[in-house]
């Protein structure tokens, strides 16, 4: 790694000529916060073994975040499997991911504000807070604090995934704008949501929630909960509720590769809802063929997962009428017919889409670089398909896809945001600026560790030394004797069995996953040149 700071050289790094760390103990801080403790708590332990008083764990916070705005990161957020353009893609939103700011402290967008955002500069200047902890008497008073405002505040995509500099972020049109009549159907499921919340929480939390909102606060639990439900459709009173439920911020969503590897992050400043998830996905640089909707929300591939994916479908082909992002049949995998609603419910009709195994030639027009295809589907994740009260969203369910059943492992988001959880204990009590730094610090070094690991695995298995990258950044693997280049294996298989690597040792040819026979019913090579005949050997 590299330091632009003066004593890196010597195994240091200075904060503010008072706090200086080495550079092994800023790893050790780092490696702990991949481990969910706070860094208070590192401290505490560090001051009880050592019977040594140690300076205020506040400047020692900043000053590791110092060391992390000073070192050199790329925060790539890509998977050396998926690449930089995933074909399939996970989304979800960690809605206890908070930090508390009133909705009323958030700035307006200035005058003829379009939603663009510099992504760069964002990021740079919330750097430059961190790095400027150091010269200021206290946090108030630095002058290049970065507050959440609706028109400087940006997600964080990886810069090779992203379609340039400049993003989107059209939250404050949450507030501003009406929502389409088309639009209006598919957006209770964020109300019921919320009041979801509130049924779990007891009878005098719910009138005590009724009495900050202004809201008739006698009668019976039921009673309260239909009052809130009445006054929750408008904006003002959603806000309201929502804040006084999870915070002022609307937690942050994610869009995943199903290998578990983050691309997008976005820390909302309002309640969640599709419009956080297109933004993402009109700032990538190709649509997504598959979106695979977790809980709330979908992605820019070919085909993107997300639990409210009917919500999200409509919201972004109104926003795009010119050219419809979820297209064919809205998203669905089929035309919603009554006889193909009846065929996917008695299971007898199912989608091939088989660009997802191997890409389609020639491609489409405006095809995914990956897949060929220009098709862009979202569908239902399995543990979720059932809270759907449309029949049409029989036609969204992964078991219609033969190249997906029983090789999609959804429960990565799940089991990231399980991961993520255990730290919010110390993040939600940090300020705006400072909490989004160090999940994205977080989240690329975790992104960093899953690939290294997978890189190491394959290594290992074939004894290479070097795996080199294709021009989508995908891992792969170049035989000696000018034998050609593999691409790594398939992105979206979950069973061990498809991520065995298939090797022949006398042709040299090597691959990965679902393709493991390549066009050989036996198990022996095929290749059209050297016609070997040789057994693959399992690495």
């Amino acid at each position: 790694m590299m330091y632009r700071y003066q004593e890196w050289m010597n195994g240091l790094h200075n904060y503010d000529d008072h706090i200086i760390l080495s550079l092994h103990f800023c790893m050790y801080l780092r490696a702990s916060l991949q481990t969910h403790n706070a860094l208070n708590r590192v401290f505490e332990a560090m001051e009880q073994s050592s019977e040594i008083k140690l300076p205020n764990h506040n400047r020692l916070l900043h000053a590791y975040l110092h060391f992390e705005a000073l070192t050199e990161h790329d925060y790539t957020f890509h998977c050396v499997t998926c690449g930089h353009h995933p074909p399939v893609v996970l989304m979800d939103l960690h809605k206890k991911g908070v930090f508390n700011m009133p909705v009323s402290d958030i700035q307006e967008p200035s005058e003829g504000y379009t939603g663009d955002v510099n992504i760069e500069d964002f990021w740079n200047a919330v750097s430059l807070e961190m790095i400027t902890h150091a010269f200021a008497p206290s946090a108030k008073r630095n002058q290049f604090s970065v507050q959440p405002s609706f028109d400087f505040w940006a997600p964080w995509i990886g810069p090779f995934t992203r379609k340039s500099d400049v993003v989107l972020n059209t939250e404050w049109e949450k507030v501003h704008r009406s929502r389409e009549p088309a639009e209006i159907s598919e957006v209770s499921f964020t109300e019921d949501r919320l009041l979801n919340e509130v049924m779990k929480m007891k009878v005098d939390l719910v009138r005590q929630l009724c009495k900050e909102t202004g809201v008739d606060h006698t009668g019976s639990k039921m009673d309260l909960i239909l009052r809130l439900r009445d006054e929750i459709q408008t904006r003002n009173m959603y806000d309201k509720i929502f804040e006084k439920i999870w915070g002022a911020s609307g937690g942050w969503a994610v869009i995943m590769c199903p290998c578990g590897v983050v691309y997008s992050v976005k820390f909302n400043l309002r309640a969640e809802s599709p419009r956080d998830y297109m933004d993402l996905l009109f700032s990538w640089k190709h649509y997504i063929t598959l979106h695979y909707i977790w809980q709330t929300l979908l992605s820019k591939a070919t085909y993107n997962i997300y639990d409210f994916a009917r919500g999200l479908a409509t919201h972004g082909n109104l926003r795009q009428p010119e050219d419809l992002p979820f297209t064919p049949h809205e998203g669905r995998l089929l035309q919603p017919t009554e006889e193909n609603i009846r065929l996917a419910k008695d299971k007898k009709i199912s989608v091939s889409l088989p660009w997802l195994v191997e890409k389609k030639m020639p491609s489409d027009v405006n095809g995914h670089p990956v897949t060929g295809s220009s098709k862009h589907y979202v569908i239902y994740d399995t543990l979720h398909e059932s809270n759907t009260k449309d029949e049409k969203d029989f036609l969204r369910r992964i078991n219609l896809v033969p190249e997906l059943v029983g090789r999609l492992n959804s429960q990565v988001v799940e089991q990231f945001f399980s991961r993520m959880e255990r730290n919010n204990y110390y993040l939600n009590m940090m300020s705006p600026a400072s909490q989004v730094f160090l999940i994205r610090s977080i989240i690329h070094h975790g992104n960093v560790k899953l690939n290294e690991a997978r890189l190491e695995k394959v290594k290992k298995g074939l004894g290479l030394e070097n795996i080199s990258f294709d021009r989508y950044g995908r891992a792969t693997i170049g035989i000696l004797f000018f034998f050609p280049v593999f691409v790594l294996f398939l992105p979206y298989l979950k069973t061990s069995a498809f991520n065995l690597v298939y090797y022949c040792r006398r042709c040299a040819r090597a691959f990965f996953g679902i393709l493991h026979w390549y066009n050989s019913s036996d198990g022996r090579c095929s290749d059209s040149t050297h016609k070997c005949g040789s057994r693959f050997v399992t690495v």
